[in-house]
Order: C-alpha cells, then structure tokens, then sequence
C-alpha cells in the first residue's frame, strides 16, 4: 500500500499489509493506547477493553486473509473468536511463518480471554485488579504490533520495541523529537497551546517544567511559571506538581487538545 505524509510510524513499518487491515489495526491500536492513558486519570478501564476488543478481531481477520485467502467480513460478528484463532493454530506449517500460524493466534486468545471473560470493568473480589488486567492487555498488544513489525519490516524484536516505544500514543504530527527534545511544529501556537500539546504527546509519564519551559522557548522560567503553568492548572487542564516540578495533561487538557488543536486544519 502506498503510504501518505500523515502516515504514522507504525503505517509506514506494515504499509506491506492491505490498507483495509492496516488502517483498523492502527487505528484500534491507537485508539487502545489514548484509552489506556486516559484511564489513568479517570479508571476508565471499560472503554480501552472496547478497543482492545476491535484491535483483535482486526488482526485475526488479517491473519486468516493471509493464511488462508478469505477472512470473517467487517461488519460480520465472530461468534466464536477463540476457536477462529484455534484453527489457525491447527493450519499445516506450509500456511506460513509460525508467528502468524500460532504465536499471534495464542496472543489475541490471551488478550480477548482478559477481556472478555475477567470484564476489565468487573467489580468484586479481594484485590481490584483493573489497572493490571488493563496494562497486561496494552502490554500484550504492544508486543503484538512489534512482532506484525517485526515480520513485515525484517527488522529485530529489538528495533520493534524501539519503534513502538518512540510511537506517541495519540498520533501527534505536530511534535518532533529530535536530539533528546521536542519542538511544537504547528505555527500560531500561544504558550499554553504548546504547553498543552507537548503534555498531550506524553500523558503516561508526565513531563518535568524545565523541559517545557525549554521547548517552548519561554523567555523567562518564573513567567512560564505564572503565566502558562499555574493559569492551565487552575483550569484543570494539566496537574503541576510543584513539589516535582511535574506536568500532567488531564482528561480536560486532552479534549481541549483534540477539539481545539489537533482538530485544526
């Protein structure tokens, strides 16, 4: 498949997988990943299960399109997702590479079990094991990408991981890593817009205000302070940890990002 400008990283490593597989796969993967972060916020772990969900059943569809020419129709539902799995895993080796055949195959089982069965919004029991079923099923899936990467791209597990661990987990055109920093591209952007949009590329593990104040090329700390930092923070756009020195997109913060910037033409 031939691949556009906007083509994200992942894109560009599987463009050899049909753009009717790919582009649900991606965006189903993306899709996790934003859900995931979001989760950490808010314990919404019942919508990241939902995409967890569309991201397996479109990769088993690729994966029987590719080992046997014919796969379940988008938009028919798969009564039986572990057993469609299964008889890929019963496919003779001469059907292809063992990753797709069967390594794979165990994996969505795994992810879809989790799920499904466990209910990543169940409720009761000793211990509330939410996050952990959530960050396995991420994680899972996470390895999942890197090994379709993996086989299609000829690079290592490796230079997989490498390549899924640079990937933002919302696709963020705007923001360029280069030399151990990052720069906000998009022109027009006020200091809280690019304050708001750098949170926004990495909301797991937050960002130190130094390095904001850096990239965004405030001319003084203490005014980036008083005039960027605490102002989104009374909005409850970010959390600034003062005592850290820490910054925090909150759920506020990534749907004025998505409505208000990412959505800008």
């Amino acid at each position: 498949m031939s691949t556009s400008k906007s083509s994200t990283p992942i894109e560009v490593a599987l463009s050899k997988i049909s753009s009717k597989f790919l582009s649900r796969i991606v965006k189903s993967y993306l899709e996790l990943k934003r859900r995931q972060a979001q989760a950490t916020f808010d314990a919404s772990y019942d919508s990241a299960g939902l995409s967890a969900g569309k991201f397996c059943e479109a990769v088993l569809r690729f994966i029987q399109s590719e080992l046997t020419s014919t796969y379940t129709p988008f938009g028919s539902h798969i009564s039986n997702f572990a057993e469609e799995c299964q008889k890929l895993i019963r496919l003779p080796k001469t059907s292809g590479v063992e990753s797709l055949r069967v390594i794979i195959p165990r994996s969505l089982i795994f992810v879809y079990t989790l799920r499904g069965k466990r209910g990543i919004g169940h409720v009761g029991g000793d211990v509330e094991a939410n996050a952990i079923d959530s960050a396995t099923i991420v994680r899972v899936c996470d390895w999942i990408v890197c090994e379709l990467i993996r086989t299609y791209h000829s690079l290592s597990l490796e230079e997989a991981q490498n390549l899924v661990d640079a990937i933002s987990t919302r696709s963020v055109p705007d923001v360029w890593e280069v030399a151990g920093k990052k720069r906000v591209l998009r022109k027009g952007l006020n200091y809280k817009q690019q304050t708001l949009l750098l949170a926004y590329s990495q909301p797991e593990s937050g960002l130190l205000s130094e390095d904001l104040f850096a990239w965004t090329e405030h001319p003084r700390f203490a005014g980036f302070r008083r005039d960027v930092l605490i102002p989104l923070h009374k909005s409850r756009l970010i959390e600034y940890d003062q005592d850290d020195d820490i910054v925090y997109i909150s759920p506020w913060g990534v749907r004025e990002v998505e409505e208000t910037i990412v959505s800008r033409t």
